[in-house]
Parts: C-alpha cells; structure tokens; sequence
C-alpha cells in the first residue's frame, strides 16, 4: 500500500522536508527510495548516515497508530499525489507531504479565508472576528484559523453559527485538541467542517509546530485577515508567510492606543489592504460566489458603515472636537467612533489635534 510508504519515509530520522523533496525528485515515489539499492541512496549525497541505515531496514510498527486512526469515523490521509489534496496549499513552496484529515475532504479544496489574531484579544476584536468571519461564510467563503484562543475561535465559531464549514489547522495530531478547552468546537468543526493537520497522530503541541501550522493555514487560503496584533507574534508570522506565498493579507485598523492595533497598522504600512467591510476583502479575491447574496450581503454591511460613518461626519467641523463629545451628541458607543474616526484619519478627512481632538480637514 502506496500510503504505508508515505508514513515510513516521513518516520525516517532526520529526514526534514528539503532532503523528503529533495529524494522524490531523485525516485519519483517512496516505495522506490525504499526498493532502491543502498548505494543508490547513498549515491544521491543528501541522506544523513543514520537517515540511510532506517531506510535499510525501516519499522513498519512505527506507522500502525496512523492507519488505526485512519480506520475511524470520517478521518482520512491524504498524499502530496491524492485527488483530495488541496491544489492551493500544493502550490506552496513546501507543502506537508500528508495531512491528516477529519471531516469533509472536499472543504479543503474550496476557496478560503484565513482570520487569524491574538489569543487575548479586546472585545471589539472578538466581535470583528466572529462578525466577518459569520458574513463571509454566509456568501459561500470558507474560513480557515488555527482553532486557537481568542480571534481563531471567534472566527470559527461565527462561520458555524452561521450554518456553515469552518476548517481549523492543528498544531497536533488529530488524536488530540489543543487547547483542551476546545475539545467541543474542535467536535463540531468537525461535523460541520473540517479539522486538519500535517502531524502525526501522537504528536504532542510543541512550540516549534505551531510556526510548520502557520504556513498551512495562509497556504489553503486565498488571502489572511489579521483582526488584531502585537509586532512581534505567531499572528504577524502568518501574515509574512501569506505575503511570501502570494496570498493576500488584509488587516482591521483601529485605535493607535490599543497595543493590539499595532501589528495591523504595521501590516498597513507594508502594503496590507485596510479593511473596514467584507467589500474590501471581497473585492480583492477571485471568489465566484452567488451575486444576490454577496450583493445583499455587502449592501447590509456597507449601509451600516456609511450609516456610522455619516453620524461621525455630521458632528465634527472645523474646530476640534474630541471623542467625548461625538459620543455624547452621536449617541454610538466610544468603540464605534474610535474607529470610525481612524478611518476618517487614514483617508485624510480629518486630523487629529492635541492629542484628543478631532476636526475637519475639508
């Protein structure tokens, strides 16, 4: 069985996935580099000497609690060469040679948004994270995270109350959840959904996974929405790999006092689509979705935003006003207008004046 090859080779010690790409280019399939002659692999140069003694004599034991786990309830184990292996995370500059599948295949194959963020986020950041990731579901986009704390499982979570999937990339084996508290949305995932991961069954949640899980995520995914960022995070490493796949990257601005904006302004600066409504991400995809809801859809949330957008408007003038105030005469709550206001300042409409004010610049 082709598969069992695949296990092996992938058990080989210190086998990492240059020198696995590297020995396919050379043999074409596993079972050859495992039928090959030892000094044919030794001619290649690229197998480490203890590399070479397993694939001499390799431990088909090693590789049974995959296939056990594979004989249960909709999990599956998909190649580099199966049909259900996703075309867009192949296309990646390294893409798991296996992934670990649990749930419906075909999702993987759909076109995908990834939203991704801090494990501790604000509130609003919650509520942007569950609010986009429920409206693009509902137009047929699927949304991809990493099942973690905070903005992942808000995302999750609003593409399953919206009726529908949801894929969520594992920094562990299947046989578990991580984190723990999560062994129920990771449940629904996956009979809604699909969980998924590159890992071997067993594999425990070390550190040094979770950058490997990263690269899968922004790899499956057309384009990655960062909701909110410290500079120095998993979240920003994402969005790099994202960028360096080709993907698109989008990012929520808000408040310059909030220490989690700064990775998403950061990301602005470098060329990231500011994204204030689905619209934005919407129209920077190559999505064929179903016009009358997408428009219905996008109309519902653009209306909103103009709506907030114009009460900002109509109380500020020429003469600084400060958040305070737009509250009060507005009637919206300070968050709204933090961000309304940043917006406003992004697109040059107004200024910011000692430190707290706020006025018309035309």
């Amino acid at each position: 069985m082709d598969l069992i090859d695949w296990l092996m080779l992938l058990k080989a010690p210190q086998l990492g996935l240059q020198t696995f790409y590297k020995a396919l280019k050379v043999f074409e399939t596993p079972k050859q580099i495992f039928t090959a002659s030892e000094s044919q692999r030794k001619a290649c140069g690229f197998f480490k000497s203890i590399t070479l003694e397993y694939l001499s004599q390799p431990d088909h034991t090693a590789v049974q609690a995959d296939l056990d786990w594979a004989c249960g309830d909709d999990c599956h184990i998909l190649t580099l060469v199966d049909k259900g292996y996703p075309p867009q995370l192949k296309a990646i500059a390294d893409p798991p040679p296996i992934l670990y599948v649990r749930g419906d295949v075909s999702h993987l194959s759909k076109p995908q948004l990834a939203i991704i963020g801090s494990r501790n986020p604000t509130p609003g950041g919650r509520q942007n994270s569950y609010e986009f990731a429920q409206s693009l579901a509902e137009v047929g986009v699927v949304i991809t995270s990493g099942m973690a704390s905070g903005i992942d499982a808000n995302a999750h979570i609003g593409a399953l109350e919206a009726g529908q999937p949801t894929i969520a990339v594992c920094g562990t084996g299947l046989d578990r959840v991580y984190p723990a508290k999560h062994k129920s949305l990771a449940h629904q995932i996956s009979m809604q959904g699909t969980l998924v991961s590159e890992f071997m069954i067993g594999t425990l949640p070390i550190a040094n996974n979770f950058p490997r899980r990263n690269r899968v995520i922004s790899g499956l995914s057309l384009g990655t929405l960062v909701v909110e960022a410290s500079i120095k995070s998993g979240t920003m490493i994402t969005a790099r790999l994202a960028a360096e796949q080709g993907r698109e990257v989008f990012a929520i601005p808000s408040s310059i006092h909030n220490p989690l904006s700064q990775g998403c302004h950061q990301l602005i600066r470098q060329g990231a689509k500011l994204v204030g409504s689905i619209d934005d991400i919407i129209d920077e995809l190559p999505l064929d979705l179903t016009v009358s809801v997408k428009d219905n859809i996008c109309l519902k949330d653009k209306k909103e935003m103009d709506n907030a957008t114009s009460a900002v408007l109509k109380y500020l003038s020429y003469d600084a006003m400060s958040v305070d105030e737009v509250v009060e005469k507005s009637g919206l709550s300070p968050q709204i207008i933090m961000q309304e206001l940043l917006l406003l300042e992004l697109a040059n409409k107004v200024i910011k004046v000692n430190g707290t004010g706020y006025l018309l610049t035309r």
